[in-house]
């Protein structure tokens, strides 16, 4: 295994056990959905992934997440949970588009290590065409939060997620 796969590997490692945005979740009660509040539930039924996520716009943590499943799918949501608290839902977007990209690559694709930061390190994930839904996962859960929390907010998310 050459050195980068080796760091690639161990980047995944780490994020599946400190997981940034893994916290208690902070449901409204039923049929309530608060101003800039989203939420989103999403199975991976291949393999049993699952993850719950809650974006809060305008907020300095916009993002919360509880899931299970295999150290790919669990590091996955930390990468993007860390890419929107940090750098906000502009650059979260980008990131989740090059992120597809390159899932869909079959591992021919490269990675932008600019734009993807950490995400990066799963560029050797699109080589296994059954671990791709594992690595999708939390995005598409973010991505569906964002986009009902900005939909119900009247606070403008700038860089760094704070109005």
């Amino acid at each position: 295994m050459s050195d980068l796969a080796q760091l690639y590997q161990q980047v995944i490692l780490d994020h599946s056990r400190q997981r940034t945005g893994e916290a208690a979740l902070l449901a409204p009660p039923a049929g309530e959905r608060p101003e800039g509040y989203g939420s989103s539930h999403q199975v991976n039924p291949t393999c049993g992934d699952e993850i719950t996520v809650e974006v809060f716009a305008g907020s300095a943590a916009p993002v919360r997440w509880q899931g299970e499943g295999c150290s790919i799918s669990m590091a996955a949501a930390s990468v993007a949970s860390e890419i929107l608290a940090e750098d906000g839902p502009e650059r979260f977007r980008a990131a989740e588009e090059a992120f597809r990209a390159l899932m869909h690559s079959r591992g021919r694709g490269t990675a932008d290590e600019e734009l993807l930061g950490d995400a990066a390190a799963f560029h050797g994930v699109a080589k296994f065409p059954g671990r791709i839904k594992c690595a999708l996962l939390a995005w598409a859960a973010i991505a569906d939060a964002l986009a009902q929390a900005e939909s119900t907010s009247h606070a403008e998310y700038t860089e760094g997620g704070r109005p």
